[in-house]
Protein backbone atom coordinates (compact mmCIF):
# COMPACT_ATOMS: atom_id res chain seq x y z
CA UNK A 1 0.00 0.00 0.00
CA UNK A 2 1.38 3.61 -0.99
CA UNK A 3 1.50 6.92 1.38
CA UNK A 4 -2.29 8.14 1.46
CA UNK A 5 -1.22 11.18 3.63
CA UNK A 6 -3.36 13.90 2.08
CA UNK A 7 -6.52 11.06 2.28
CA UNK A 8 -9.41 10.97 4.50
CA UNK A 9 -12.31 8.41 4.29
CA UNK A 10 -15.78 9.61 6.42
CA UNK A 11 -18.76 7.04 6.32
CA UNK A 12 -22.57 7.92 5.81
CA UNK A 13 -25.46 5.71 7.69
CA UNK A 14 -25.45 3.21 5.22
CA UNK A 15 -22.70 0.52 5.45
CA UNK A 16 -20.43 2.29 8.44
CA UNK A 17 -18.88 -1.20 9.21
CA UNK A 18 -17.65 -1.45 5.12
CA UNK A 19 -16.19 1.83 5.68
CA UNK A 20 -14.74 1.15 8.97
CA UNK A 21 -12.99 -1.83 7.36
CA UNK A 22 -11.57 0.09 4.48
CA UNK A 23 -9.78 2.60 6.30
CA UNK A 24 -8.45 0.00 8.38
CA UNK A 25 -7.03 -1.64 5.14
CA UNK A 26 -5.91 1.42 4.51
CA UNK A 27 -4.06 2.37 7.72
CA UNK A 28 -6.51 4.96 8.04
CA UNK A 29 -8.73 5.97 11.00
CA UNK A 30 -12.40 6.87 9.80
CA UNK A 31 -12.79 10.33 9.50
CA UNK A 32 -15.12 12.20 12.21
CA UNK A 33 -18.56 13.70 11.00
CA UNK A 34 -21.54 13.68 12.81
CA UNK A 35 -24.95 12.72 10.90
CA UNK A 36 -28.19 13.80 12.85
CA UNK A 37 -31.71 13.44 12.02
CA UNK A 38 -34.28 16.17 12.94
CA UNK A 39 -37.53 15.45 14.14
CA UNK A 40 -39.23 16.39 10.78
CA UNK A 41 -36.64 13.82 9.17
CA UNK A 42 -34.29 16.45 7.79
CA UNK A 43 -30.79 15.30 7.90
CA UNK A 44 -27.51 17.50 9.08
CA UNK A 45 -24.40 16.54 8.64
CA UNK A 46 -20.83 18.26 11.09
CA UNK A 47 -18.13 17.32 10.00
CA UNK A 48 -15.47 17.17 12.88
CA UNK A 49 -12.17 17.67 11.36
CA UNK A 50 -10.55 19.82 8.68
CA UNK A 51 -10.33 18.53 5.27
CA UNK A 52 -8.87 21.64 3.45
CA UNK A 53 -6.59 20.53 0.51
CA UNK A 54 -7.60 16.53 1.37
CA UNK A 55 -8.54 13.92 -0.61
CA UNK A 56 -12.18 12.70 0.62
CA UNK A 57 -13.49 9.51 0.24
CA UNK A 58 -17.17 9.29 1.59
CA UNK A 59 -18.34 5.86 1.84
CA UNK A 60 -22.21 5.47 1.02
CA UNK A 61 -24.65 2.90 -0.46
CA UNK A 62 -27.94 3.96 -1.40
CA UNK A 63 -29.57 0.91 -0.25
CA UNK A 64 -33.22 0.87 2.20
CA UNK A 65 -34.12 3.34 3.22
CA UNK A 66 -32.34 4.77 -0.63
CA UNK A 67 -34.35 8.35 -0.78
CA UNK A 68 -32.62 8.78 2.75
CA UNK A 69 -29.32 7.63 2.01
CA UNK A 70 -28.85 9.40 -1.36
CA UNK A 71 -30.03 12.74 -0.26
CA UNK A 72 -27.12 11.77 2.75
CA UNK A 73 -24.64 11.82 0.57
CA UNK A 74 -25.90 14.64 -1.60
CA UNK A 75 -25.63 16.70 2.01
CA UNK A 76 -22.58 15.05 2.57
CA UNK A 77 -20.77 16.28 -0.85
CA UNK A 78 -21.88 19.68 0.56
CA UNK A 79 -20.71 19.71 3.81
CA UNK A 80 -16.82 18.58 2.13
CA UNK A 81 -16.97 21.00 -0.44
CA UNK A 82 -17.77 24.14 1.74
CA UNK A 83 -14.74 22.68 3.70
CA UNK A 84 -12.50 22.74 0.97
CA UNK A 85 -11.64 19.21 0.64
CA UNK A 86 -9.03 19.03 -2.19
CA UNK A 87 -11.00 16.41 -4.14
CA UNK A 88 -14.36 14.75 -3.32
CA UNK A 89 -14.74 11.19 -4.15
CA UNK A 90 -17.73 8.95 -3.56
CA UNK A 91 -17.84 5.12 -2.94
CA UNK A 92 -21.28 3.82 -3.85
CA UNK A 93 -20.85 0.53 -3.93
CA UNK A 94 -24.48 -0.20 -4.34
CA UNK A 95 -25.98 2.43 -6.57
CA UNK A 96 -29.48 2.26 -5.97
CA UNK A 97 -32.29 3.54 -9.10
CA UNK A 98 -29.91 1.58 -11.32
CA UNK A 99 -32.25 -0.34 -12.45
CA UNK A 100 -34.44 2.68 -13.94
CA UNK A 101 -31.56 3.14 -16.83
CA UNK A 102 -33.83 3.59 -19.91
CA UNK A 103 -37.41 4.18 -20.62
CA UNK A 104 -39.28 0.82 -21.91
CA UNK A 105 -42.85 2.48 -22.37
CA UNK A 106 -43.77 6.02 -22.52
CA UNK A 107 -43.91 8.59 -19.81
CA UNK A 108 -41.40 6.85 -17.66
CA UNK A 109 -38.26 8.65 -15.89
CA UNK A 110 -34.84 7.56 -16.58
CA UNK A 111 -33.98 7.51 -12.68
CA UNK A 112 -30.14 6.14 -12.79
CA UNK A 113 -29.07 9.72 -14.93
CA UNK A 114 -30.90 11.48 -12.60
CA UNK A 115 -29.15 10.35 -9.53
CA UNK A 116 -25.80 10.58 -11.87
CA UNK A 117 -26.23 14.54 -12.48
CA UNK A 118 -27.72 15.10 -8.67
CA UNK A 119 -24.07 13.96 -7.35
CA UNK A 120 -22.20 15.89 -10.03
CA UNK A 121 -24.34 18.98 -9.57
CA UNK A 122 -23.97 18.54 -5.76
CA UNK A 123 -19.88 18.37 -6.40
CA UNK A 124 -18.67 14.78 -6.61
CA UNK A 125 -15.18 14.44 -8.78
CA UNK A 126 -15.56 11.00 -8.91
CA UNK A 127 -17.95 7.89 -8.30
CA UNK A 128 -16.46 4.61 -7.16
CA UNK A 129 -18.90 1.99 -7.34
CA UNK A 130 -19.19 -1.63 -8.17
CA UNK A 131 -21.35 -4.06 -10.68
CA UNK A 132 -23.79 -1.77 -11.98
CA UNK A 133 -26.87 -3.22 -12.92
CA UNK A 134 -26.15 -2.40 -16.68
CA UNK A 135 -22.79 -1.08 -17.33
CA UNK A 136 -24.03 1.65 -19.76
CA UNK A 137 -24.52 3.48 -16.73
CA UNK A 138 -21.08 4.79 -16.66
CA UNK A 139 -21.89 7.12 -19.63
CA UNK A 140 -24.61 8.86 -17.38
CA UNK A 141 -21.83 10.81 -15.28
CA UNK A 142 -19.63 13.64 -16.70
CA UNK A 143 -17.13 12.95 -13.63
CA UNK A 144 -14.99 10.01 -13.31
CA UNK A 145 -16.35 6.83 -12.79
CA UNK A 146 -14.19 4.08 -11.33
CA UNK A 147 -16.33 0.37 -11.97
CA UNK A 148 -15.31 -2.28 -9.55
CA UNK A 149 -15.92 -5.93 -9.85
CA UNK A 150 -16.58 -7.95 -7.03
CA UNK A 151 -16.04 -11.36 -9.68
CA UNK A 152 -12.70 -12.29 -8.92
CA UNK A 153 -13.74 -12.49 -5.12
CA UNK A 154 -16.65 -15.02 -6.64
CA UNK A 155 -13.90 -16.43 -8.48
CA UNK A 156 -11.67 -17.78 -5.78
CA UNK A 157 -14.41 -18.11 -3.51
CA UNK A 158 -15.78 -20.96 -5.86
CA UNK A 159 -12.11 -22.55 -6.76
CA UNK A 160 -11.20 -22.68 -2.81
CA UNK A 161 -14.19 -25.04 -2.79
CA UNK A 162 -13.12 -26.64 -5.92
CA UNK A 163 -16.18 -26.00 -7.81
CA UNK A 164 -14.68 -25.65 -11.28
CA UNK A 165 -14.10 -27.35 -14.58
CA UNK A 166 -16.28 -30.17 -16.16
CA UNK A 167 -18.41 -30.95 -13.27
CA UNK A 168 -19.78 -27.24 -12.87
CA UNK A 169 -22.32 -25.05 -15.11
CA UNK A 170 -22.41 -21.24 -14.64
CA UNK A 171 -26.33 -20.32 -15.23
CA UNK A 172 -27.37 -16.91 -16.10
CA UNK A 173 -31.10 -16.16 -14.58
CA UNK A 174 -31.90 -14.82 -17.51
CA UNK A 175 -31.33 -13.42 -21.32
CA UNK A 176 -30.22 -10.18 -19.87
CA UNK A 177 -27.04 -11.43 -17.58
CA UNK A 178 -25.62 -13.59 -19.70
CA UNK A 179 -21.95 -11.50 -20.52
CA UNK A 180 -21.58 -11.49 -16.52
CA UNK A 181 -22.36 -15.61 -16.70
CA UNK A 182 -20.30 -16.09 -19.73
CA UNK A 183 -17.24 -14.20 -17.63
CA UNK A 184 -17.91 -16.39 -14.60
CA UNK A 185 -17.98 -19.48 -16.76
CA UNK A 186 -14.81 -18.55 -18.24
CA UNK A 187 -12.61 -17.82 -14.90
CA UNK A 188 -13.82 -21.62 -13.93
CA UNK A 189 -13.16 -23.02 -17.12
CA UNK A 190 -16.84 -24.88 -17.31
CA UNK A 191 -20.19 -24.28 -19.63
CA UNK A 192 -22.48 -21.75 -18.97
CA UNK A 193 -26.26 -22.19 -19.19
CA UNK A 194 -29.39 -19.70 -19.93
CA UNK A 195 -32.37 -19.74 -18.21
CA UNK A 196 -35.71 -18.02 -20.21
CA UNK A 197 -37.73 -16.26 -18.19
CA UNK A 198 -40.48 -13.66 -18.76
CA UNK A 199 -41.63 -11.16 -16.28
CA UNK A 200 -45.26 -10.42 -16.08
CA UNK A 201 -44.79 -6.97 -13.51
CA UNK A 202 -41.28 -5.97 -11.39
CA UNK A 203 -40.31 -8.30 -8.30
CA UNK A 204 -42.19 -11.35 -10.27
CA UNK A 205 -40.55 -13.64 -12.85
CA UNK A 206 -41.30 -17.27 -14.18
CA UNK A 207 -39.01 -19.69 -15.88
CA UNK A 208 -39.93 -20.40 -19.26
CA UNK A 209 -37.03 -22.89 -20.40
CA UNK A 210 -33.44 -23.81 -19.82
CA UNK A 211 -30.79 -23.51 -22.98
CA UNK A 212 -27.91 -25.30 -22.30
CA UNK A 213 -27.09 -28.77 -19.72
CA UNK A 214 -27.37 -29.04 -15.98
CA UNK A 215 -27.82 -32.78 -15.73
CA UNK A 216 -25.17 -34.42 -13.21
CA UNK A 217 -23.63 -31.12 -12.60
CA UNK A 218 -22.79 -28.63 -10.12
CA UNK A 219 -25.02 -25.42 -10.99
CA UNK A 220 -23.76 -22.19 -9.93
CA UNK A 221 -26.50 -18.96 -10.85
CA UNK A 222 -25.23 -15.48 -11.20
CA UNK A 223 -26.94 -12.38 -11.07
CA UNK A 224 -25.77 -8.79 -10.19
CA UNK A 225 -28.29 -8.15 -7.76
CA UNK A 226 -31.03 -10.60 -5.98
CA UNK A 227 -34.27 -8.08 -4.46
CA UNK A 228 -37.10 -10.63 -3.39
CA UNK A 229 -35.19 -13.35 -4.79
CA UNK A 230 -38.14 -14.85 -6.43
CA UNK A 231 -35.58 -15.00 -10.29
CA UNK A 232 -33.02 -16.93 -8.17
CA UNK A 233 -34.99 -19.11 -6.33
CA UNK A 234 -37.38 -20.05 -9.19
CA UNK A 235 -33.88 -20.86 -11.08
CA UNK A 236 -32.67 -22.85 -8.37
CA UNK A 237 -35.92 -24.78 -8.19
CA UNK A 238 -36.21 -25.35 -12.30
CA UNK A 239 -32.30 -26.68 -12.50
CA UNK A 240 -32.32 -29.21 -9.84
CA UNK A 241 -35.61 -30.51 -12.05
CA UNK A 242 -34.07 -30.99 -14.69
CA UNK A 243 -31.01 -33.03 -13.07
CA UNK A 244 -28.05 -30.25 -11.30
CA UNK A 245 -26.28 -32.15 -8.37
CA UNK A 246 -26.59 -29.23 -6.58
CA UNK A 247 -27.16 -25.22 -7.09
CA UNK A 248 -25.13 -22.85 -5.62
CA UNK A 249 -25.93 -18.84 -6.17
CA UNK A 250 -23.91 -15.48 -6.08
CA UNK A 251 -24.34 -11.81 -6.79
CA UNK A 252 -22.26 -8.44 -5.81
CA UNK A 253 -25.49 -6.57 -4.14
CA UNK A 254 -27.88 -8.63 -1.72
CA UNK A 255 -30.90 -6.46 -1.36
CA UNK A 256 -33.07 -9.04 0.04
CA UNK A 257 -36.01 -7.46 0.48
CA UNK A 258 -39.37 -9.33 1.97
CA UNK A 259 -39.68 -12.45 2.00
CA UNK A 260 -36.51 -12.68 0.12
CA UNK A 261 -34.88 -14.44 2.85
CA UNK A 262 -37.95 -16.85 3.61
CA UNK A 263 -37.33 -17.65 -0.42
CA UNK A 264 -33.79 -18.77 0.11
CA UNK A 265 -34.26 -20.42 2.95
CA UNK A 266 -36.41 -22.89 1.56
CA UNK A 267 -34.89 -23.12 -1.75
CA UNK A 268 -32.89 -25.45 -2.62
CA UNK A 269 -30.04 -23.71 -2.86
CA UNK A 270 -26.98 -25.14 -1.12
CA UNK A 271 -25.13 -21.49 -0.48
CA UNK A 272 -25.92 -18.13 -1.63
CA UNK A 273 -22.90 -15.77 -1.92
CA UNK A 274 -22.99 -12.21 -1.72
CA UNK A 275 -21.45 -8.95 -0.79
CA UNK A 276 -21.26 -6.60 1.91
CA UNK A 277 -21.92 -3.62 -0.40
CA UNK A 278 -24.98 -3.92 1.27
CA UNK A 279 -24.54 -4.00 4.90
CA UNK A 280 -26.83 -7.33 6.09
CA UNK A 281 -28.93 -6.78 9.03
CA UNK A 282 -28.59 -9.33 12.01
CA UNK A 283 -32.37 -11.00 10.94
CA UNK A 284 -31.33 -11.44 7.74
CA UNK A 285 -27.90 -13.37 8.23
CA UNK A 286 -29.10 -17.05 7.81
CA UNK A 287 -26.23 -19.84 7.40
CA UNK A 288 -27.37 -20.46 3.28
CA UNK A 289 -25.96 -17.32 3.30
CA UNK A 290 -21.86 -16.51 2.86
CA UNK A 291 -21.16 -12.63 2.84
CA UNK A 292 -17.28 -11.58 0.93
CA UNK A 293 -16.10 -8.17 1.66
CA UNK A 294 -15.16 -6.05 -0.77
CA UNK A 295 -12.90 -3.74 1.69
CA UNK A 296 -9.51 -4.79 0.35
CA UNK A 297 -10.97 -4.13 -3.59
CA UNK A 298 -11.96 -0.38 -2.21
CA UNK A 299 -8.63 -0.05 0.14
CA UNK A 300 -6.39 -0.61 -3.10
CA UNK A 301 -8.47 1.46 -5.37
CA UNK A 302 -8.38 4.35 -2.69
CA UNK A 303 -4.67 3.65 -3.21
CA UNK A 304 -4.45 3.76 -6.90
CA UNK A 305 -6.49 6.62 -7.51
CA UNK A 306 -4.04 9.31 -5.48
CA UNK A 307 -1.45 7.68 -6.95
CA UNK A 308 -2.31 7.65 -10.44
CA UNK A 309 -1.68 3.98 -11.04
CA UNK A 310 -4.14 1.75 -12.95
CA UNK A 311 -7.64 0.90 -11.41
CA UNK A 312 -8.59 -2.33 -14.58
CA UNK A 313 -5.46 -3.64 -13.49
CA UNK A 314 -6.77 -5.03 -10.42
CA UNK A 315 -9.29 -6.97 -11.99
CA UNK A 316 -7.43 -8.57 -15.35
CA UNK A 317 -7.46 -12.71 -15.40
CA UNK A 318 -3.62 -13.58 -14.25
CA UNK A 319 -3.91 -17.65 -14.83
Amino acid sequence: MTKLDNVKIFSGTSNRALAQKIAEKCGLPLGNAEVVRFKDGETFIHIDETVRGRDVFIVQSTSKPVNENLLEVLIFIDAVKRASAKSINIIMPYYGYARQDRKSSPREPITAKLVANLLSTAGADRILTMDLHADQIQGFFDVPLDHMQGLPLMVNYFKAKGLYGDEVVVVSPDVGGVKRARKLAQWLDCKMAIIDKRRPKPNISEVMNLIGEVEGKTAILIDDMIDTAGTITNGAAAIMERGAKEAYACCTHGIFSDPAIERIAASPLKELITTDSIALPPEKQIDKIKVLSIDGIFAESISRIVNNFSISEMFERHD
